[in-house]
């Protein structure tokens, strides 16, 4: 298992978002370079495979664990799926991802994200969050340390 994670507050205002779906980011995006590092980062993951998301539009960039390594609960996933991220486009830099409830709750509380809307109806488990777009530098190292997060709870290695 892996050791509890501390996660600093993030600065700053919290981004406009769309209070509905398509849950998007609506200002602060992030660069696109940082959009781009971060894909890479994503990308190369262990035992995850890329492609369309299950529930995002087009433009989205979905990481899906390769099922013989997906040994996270249901709450891991999006609906009955392999997907555990996915980045969304180049105007908007968001990212939705699956993570442990309280590290979750924790992420929002620490002002890195908020909970995707169907997780606010219960139409879905409060582990589905929006991460926002990183910033700057610092701010990506975040993201990509919760993105790291989301893909060990996928594993089935945070429970």
């Amino acid at each position: 298992m892996t050791a509890p994670y501390a996660l600093q507050q993030r600065c700053g205002e919290r981004p406009m978002t769309s209070p509905e779906i398509p849950h998007q980011q609506l200002d602060q995006t992030a660069p696109e370079e940082l959009q781009e590092e971060l894909w890479r980062r994503m990308s190369a993951l262990d035992h995850v495979r890329t492609g369309a998301s299950v529930v995002s539009l087009p433009e989205t960039r979905a990481l899906h664990m390769e099922p013989g390594h997906a040994f996270g609960p249901d709450s891991a996933f999006v609906r009955d799926s392999t997907e555990f991220a996915h980045l969304h486009g180049l105007l908007d830099g968001s990212l939705h991802l699956l993570l442990p409830e309280g590290e979750a709750a924790e992420a929002v509380a620490k002002g890195w994200g908020e909970l995707h809307p169907v997780a606010v109806e219960g139409r879905c488990p409060p582990t589905l969050i929006m991460l926002y777009g990183p910033r700057d530098e610092d701010e990506l190292e975040t993201v990509w340390d919760l993105v790291r997060r989301s893909h060990a709870f996928a594993a089935g290695q945070i429970l």
